[in-house]
């Protein structure tokens, strides 16, 4: 039986809309793929579905997701004040920053390919455990990396946030995704609670293991740990 195919798209050091543009692009593509599907006739291959992993390095940017109130224009100015964009988004979770020396990934999947019932939370659960088990081939063995139940992303000894994930889903196709602190400057999240989590750290690969640790190193790590929990093929060219 054949397994999906993710393309992997680097899209290098972009600003934040032009990388929203591209997972759009993506998504309509899928969109396009399974409105074209009748109910007389037999579903694509799963090797077939145009399904991607959009990779960016961002401009500084602080992004929110879906909430009930807007930020306060004070902070908003604050922010930007600090040479950051700010853009709220339609993804889920709470206020964070993207920018240089952290890898963000974007996959624009077509559930369907991956999970029987098409679920967010099976998904958001494997994005999960793709990042731990990446983290995992560069810390020490006695360093714990795992999730906290009340708490969404990767974490490092339940204290120290390395990962935040935040997904939106439209026809079971999902857009935003995840970033991993690689070697960035953690001082930008000195001016926000990072997603809304009082009284935690963030920290990055880097950090943890005392010495330099680039997207580039990172990239292939989470590749291939993607490859293995979605049980797809990659495709990089």
């Amino acid at each position: 039986m054949s397994k999906p195919v993710v393309q992997v798209i680097n899209l290098g050091r972009l600003n934040y809309a032009a990388a929203y543009k591209a997972q759009c692009l993506a998504r309509d593509k899928l969109i396009k793929q399974l409105n074209q599907e009748s109910p007389s006739s037999l579903p694509l291959e799963v090797n077939h579905y145009e399904n991607k992993l959009l990779l960016v390095e961002h401009e500084p940017v602080y992004t929110t997701g879906v909430r009930r109130a807007p930020y306060d224009m004070q902070l908003i100015n604050s922010l930007k004040s600090l040479g950051a964009d700010f853009v709220s988004t339609d993804r889920g979770g709470l206020i964070t920053f993207h920018g240089y020396g952290q890898l963000t990934i974007y996959p624009v999947l077509y559930l369907g390919c991956f999970f029987n019932n098409k679920s967010i939370k099976c998904y958001v659960h494997r994005l999960e455990e793709t990042l731990i088990q990446t983290v995992k081939k560069v810390l020490p063995k006695n360093q714990k990396v795992s999730t906290i139940s009340e708490y969404p992303g990767v974490w490092v000894q339940d204290e120290r946030k390395i990962a935040a994930i935040g997904v939106h889903g439209k026809r079971h196709v999902t857009t935003h995704g995840t970033c991993l602190n690689c070697n960035n400057d953690l001082s930008w999240f000195d001016h926000i609670i990072p997603c809304g989590i009082q009284g935690k750290e963030v920290t990055s690969i880097s950090k943890e293991i005392g010495q330099d640790f680039s997207i580039d190193k990172t990239i292939p790590l989470f590749l291939d740990s993607f490859a293995q929990l979605f049980d797809c093929d990659i495709k990089t060219d």
